[in-house]
C-alpha cells in the first residue's frame, strides 16, 4: 500500500475507537499529520507511539455541537467519519451529526470526506440501527457530493467485541445460536482500516463513490461460530434458538453471555453480505485477510496453556 507523503492534516471523528486505531495507524504510515476529534479525547492517547513528535493531535468534539466540529475539522484537507453506536440517540449520531460535519468540511475546503456506514445501511430499515445509517448516507451525500461512502460488514480484529466476546461465550458446555442461517462476510480490521485512509489520501479515485468492504468468506452465522470455537480451542454444543423464541428473548435485551436488543433482532432477519454492484478492497489493491489466518494470534489465550498452546487448525 502507498500513500502520498505530504503535511495533509486528517480529521479522524472516533479515530480512538476500535477501527479509528488502524485508520490512524494507516494514516501515519502514510506521513500524513492525524488529528483525532472525540468526545473524550483521553481515551485515544494510546494513539500517540504510533507517530512521531506532533504528528498526532487531539481535539475535544462533539458530533451533535456545531462549534465543537468546526474546531476538529478548522485546516484539515480530509475528514473522516468513524462515530457510530447501537443505542441512544442514533438520529443524531448517525444522520444529523454526518450532515453537520459533512457540511462544514465542504465549507471549509476539505478535498476528502470519507464517511462509514454499514452494509444494510437503508432508510426504509424496520431496525433504527440501519434506517439512521441509511439516512446518515444521505445526509452526507446532499452536504458533500464527492463524500466516499465505506459499508463494512462485521468487523474481526484483536480488539473487537465479535470474535473475544463469542470465544467467551464458547467456554460455556452450550452456545445458543441465534439466527443461526443468517450470512456474514466478516472484515479484518486492518484491511478495512487502510482502505478508509486510502480513500481519505486520494479523493481523486475513490470520491464519490460508495464501497461495501467485505472479507474472503461468506458464512452463516453458526458455522462463523463454529469457526471462533475452533480457533479458540472450544468445543461447545451448538443449540440452534427457534427464531420466535429468539424474538421473544430480544424484548427483554439479554441473550447468556450477550446482549441481545430488538433492534439486533430486527437486523439478524437479513443478511450482511457485499452488495456485488457495489467495487470492495479489491478496488484498493487490498488482498481480503480471512479469519482462520489471523484470529490465532489473539484466541489462543483460551487454550489451555494460554498463547503457548499448539495452535489448532480452522
Amino acid at each position: 500500500m502507498s500513500f502520498p507523503r505530504d503535511t495533509k492534516i486528517v480529521t479522524v471523528f472516533g479515530g480512538g475507537g476500535f477501527v479509528g486505531r488502524y485508520v490512524c495507524e494507516a494514516l501515519v504510515k502514510a506521513g500524513v499529520r492525524v488529528r483525532v476529534a472525540q468526545r473524550d479525547p483521553r481515551q485515544a492517547f494510546f494513539l500517540q507511539p504510533l507517530g512521531s513528535v506532533g504528528q498526532i493531535g487531539f481535539v475535544a468534539a462533539d458530533m451533535r455541537k456545531s462549534t465543537s466540529i468546526e474546531h476538529a475539522i478548522d485546516g484539515a484537507s480530509a475528514v473522516i467519519n468513524l462515530v457510530g453506536a447501537f443505542s441512544g440517540d442514533l438520529d443524531k449520531v448517525h444522520a444529523a451529526g454526518p450532515r453537520l460535519a459533512a457540511a462544514t468540511a465542504r465549507a471549509n475546503g476539505a478535498s476528502a470526506f470519507v464517511h462509514v456506514s454499514a452494509i444494510g445501511a437503508d432508510p426504509g430499515s424496520s431496525s433504527d440501527y440501519g434506517r439512521t445509517k441509511g439516512e446518515g448516507e444521505t445526509a452526507v451525500r446532499s452536504e458533500f457530493p464527492g463524500a466516499t461512502i465505506i459499508r463494512p460488514s462485521l468487523v474481526f480484529g484483536a480488539e473487537d467485541q465479535l470474535t473475544n466476546r463469542f470465544a467467551t461465550m464458547a467456554q460455556l458446555p452450550f452456545m445458543p445460536v441465534v439466527a443461526g442461517a443468517r450470512r456474514f462476510q466478516p472484515v479484518y480490521v486492518r484491511d478495512l482500516g487502510q482502505a478508509i485512509a486510502m480513500a481519505a489520501l486520494d479523493p481523486a479515485r475513490f470520491g464519490g463513490k460508495t464501497f461495501d468492504i467485505a472479507g474472503p468468506e461468506v458464512m452463516t452465522m453458526r458455522e462463523m461460530l463454529e469457526q471462533i470455537a475452533r480457533i479458540a480451542g472450544q468445543s461447545p454444543s451448538f443449540v440452534d434458538v427457534p427464531d420466535p423464541i429468539a424474538a421473544l428473548i430480544a424484548n427483554f435485551g439479554f441473550l447468556p453471555g450477550a446482549p441481545l436488543t430488538r433492534d439486533q433482532w430486527l437486523m439478524l432477519q437479513h443478511d450482511n453480505v457485499a452488495d456485488a454492484s457495489h467495487p470492495g478492497l479489491d478496488a484498493f489493491g487490498i488482498a481480503p485477510t480471512a479469519l482462520a489466518a489471523v484470529a490465532p494470534e489473539w484466541l489462543n489465550r483460551f487454550h489451555k496453556g494460554g498463547r503457548f498452546a499448539p495452535r489448532q487448525a480452522a
